[in-house]
């Protein structure tokens, strides 16, 4: 699909491997799989599922025990992001770094590319 060789779509970092591993060891799921949809207010969002087999189509990215898939539709807008595990006093969560996002909204939820 939308690949440069000796280069992975997408980056994972140790903190998203590990929390990525653990929901996969939980629930018995082949892996997760990230794609976009269009909605909130800057006009996209990520989207995230549990798969328990990957689509023949799907981006396969597999680090550290976890095995992230990329929809067909998102690869391109998702090349060269960076998935990461961030823990705080109020929350915790997967956060993109996204290298082709040219506008986000306040809440970090919605993004646009350019």
């Amino acid at each position: 699909m939308f690949a440069i060789p000796g280069k992975q779509a997408v980056t994972i970092t140790p903190k998203a491997a590990t929390q990525i591993s653990k929901l996969m060891t939980q629930a018995g799921h082949a892996g997760l799989r990230i794609g976009i949809k269009k909605g909130g207010c800057a006009g996209m969002e990520y989207t995230m599922e549990y798969v328990n087999e990957p689509d023949t189509n799907d981006e396969v990215v597999e680090q550290d025990g976890a095995r992230v898939l990329i929809a067909p539709m998102a690869q391109m807008f998702l090349f060269g992001t960076e998935i990461d595990y961030e823990t705080s006093l109020l929350e915790s969560g997967f956060k993109f770094r996204n290298p082709n996002v040219t506008e986000a909204c306040g809440c970090g939820e919605s993004i646009k590319f350019g």
